[in-house]
């Protein structure tokens, strides 16, 4: 489905480079809200496959292409799959907890009849004696005293409440390869006869994560591409080698900060959009970015400026949870994240660089160098880019340029991929050695572009064959 024959209704200097992903739920189930949260500036929406049925997913897909092709913009659609569901389980009212205090906790059991707190993933075969487990996001500390049967024995390190479904944090424990869960199969499976753009792999601790989930993509002939979450302390351990199995990577804030620590989050967030970069991975900034504005119609100073620092530090994308997805003002939460990111982008007084990851270029980076650099002395006002895959477009976008970026690609899927990464605009067209000068006519025609532009255009001898660039051209309109 080409759903970018429409003209664009911003100029290339309207653009946004950082990209926006909204979270569908109650408060923006329905296709008015789609369309209004990507006309207020959402480029992916992302469905939560801890909630829902398939037939409400299947609904909301196809709320979302129709607003992408009305609209007319690519659109990712993200399915964000629950993993293992590491939580408390039912129990009436609340369990009050003081330090030093014995708990046990069971899978499935009856706390009423029993006095065991229940919990919804059987963790005995998992957790070890000294582990931390960290119960009510956090809120109740405790170490693991033994393991007896399927009963952990634990010794509570602070006072506290704990309350039915509460999630639990084990930044000691290793899961293996237990990581893909029997829902989540099946959720895999409807996503690869559903239009998925991207698979969002919740609990990622090792590559080996990542491998397994692509094979298991392969194996139902789904061609989305893989975002690692990262989320866990041991996820941090083997952060470069997980960005580079993954396609994208997540930086899931909350759990990761009960994972680690509070304070280390912000130097994850550095880390992962510096290798991001390296890489050529699509990063994504996630959790709590408008918390305030799930309530209020306006966001704190605190959050303009975490919002403005993950733009300033280069991340692809930026994430709203609960603000669009039981928050009362959901498209302004949108509306305000564009508008501090553009703000930040044009007036940005600092470059951020990464020192310790500039490695020796090798032909990955020296085309996209050298296509920026001569866009830059031509003082190009975009640069058009041939791309099957969408690897050349990536590794462009990779070198953070703010000349405005235009891709081309005859596969409407590469065009929503890339719908989430930094600078780009995506158009779909047919194979053709003059894509590019094709639809750069296009743009002038309907004044996109202005007769006198520069424009430099990278496209391969043989179009619709990857790893083919090798042709740079400058054209004056």
């Amino acid at each position: 489905m080409d759903v970018t024959r429409l003209v664009p209704n911003v100029p290339l200097s309207g653009f946004k480079h950082t990209k926006i992903i909204a979270t569908l739920g109650p408060a923006t189930n329905n296709y008015e809200a789609v369309f209004q949260l990507i006309e207020a500036g959402a480029n992916g929406l992302r469905l939560n496959f801890s909630h829902g049925t398939h037939a409400e997913h299947e609904q909301q897909i196809k709320w979302i292409r129709k607003a992408s092709k009305s609209y007319g913009k690519p659109v990712a659609i993200i399915q964000d799959l629950q993993g293992p569901k590491i939580r408390l389980g039912d129990f009436d009212g609340i369990i009050n907890v003081t330090a030093g205090q014995s708990l046990v906790l069971g899978y499935n059991c009856d706390y009423a009849a029993s006095g065991i707190i229940p919990i919804q993933y059987d963790l005995s075969k998992k957790v070890k004696r000294g582990e931390q487990l960290l119960l009510y996001d956090g809120k109740i500390r405790t170490i693991v005293t033994s393991v007896a049967g399927e009963k952990i024995h634990l010794r509570a390190e602070n006072d506290g409440i704990l309350i039915k479904r509460k999630g639990i944090n084990l930044p000691d424990t290793d899961f293996g390869s237990d990581v893909i869960t029997d829902k989540d199969k099946r959720d895999i499976i409807f996503g690869s006869t559903n239009d998925i753009d991207y698979v969002a792999q919740s609990f990622v601790q090792k590559p080996h994560d990542i491998t397994a989930l692509r094979a298991l993509l392969e194996s139902v002939k789904s061609d989305a591409k893989i975002i690692a979450k990262i989320e866990t302390a041991a996820a941090m351990e083997n952060i470069e080698a997980i960005i580079q199995e993954a396609d994208a990577v997540m930086v899931a804030r909350g759990d990761l900060a009960q994972e680690t620590l509070p304070e280390a989050v912000p130097i994850a967030q550095r880390q992962i959009i510096g290798l991001g970069l390296h890489w050529a991975k699509p990063t994504i900034v996630a959790t709590q970015l408008l918390a305030s504005m799930v309530d209020q119609p306006q966001p704190s100073r605190a959050e303009v400026a975490d919002i403005a620092a993950a733009v300033v530090l280069g991340t692809d994308c930026l994430m709203l949870s609960d603000e669009t997805t039981i928050g009362r003002y959901p498209i302004e939460a949108v509306k305000v994240l564009k508008r501090v990111v553009k703000y930040t982008e044009k007036n940005n007084p600092v470059k951020v660089s990464y020192p310790e990851l500039n490695y020796p270029q090798g032909q990955q980076n020296a085309i996209p160098s050298a296509i920026i650099n001569l866009a830059r002395n031509v003082d190009a006002q975009a640069i058009v880019a041939e791309t099957k895959s969408g690897a050349t477009a990536l590794n462009i976008a990779a070198q953070r340029s703010p000349i405005p970026l235009i891709a081309v690609t005859s596969d409407s899927k590469v065009a929503q991929q890339l719908a989430i990464v930094y600078g780009i605009k995506s158009y779909v067209r047919p194979v053709d050695k003059l894509a590019a000068t094709k639809l750069t006519n296009w743009l002038l025609k309907n004044k996109v572009l202005k007769p006198g532009d520069m424009v430099v255009t990278a496209s391969g001898q043989y179009p619709c064959v990857i790893g083919t660039t090798d042709t740079i051209k400058v054209r004056m309109l």
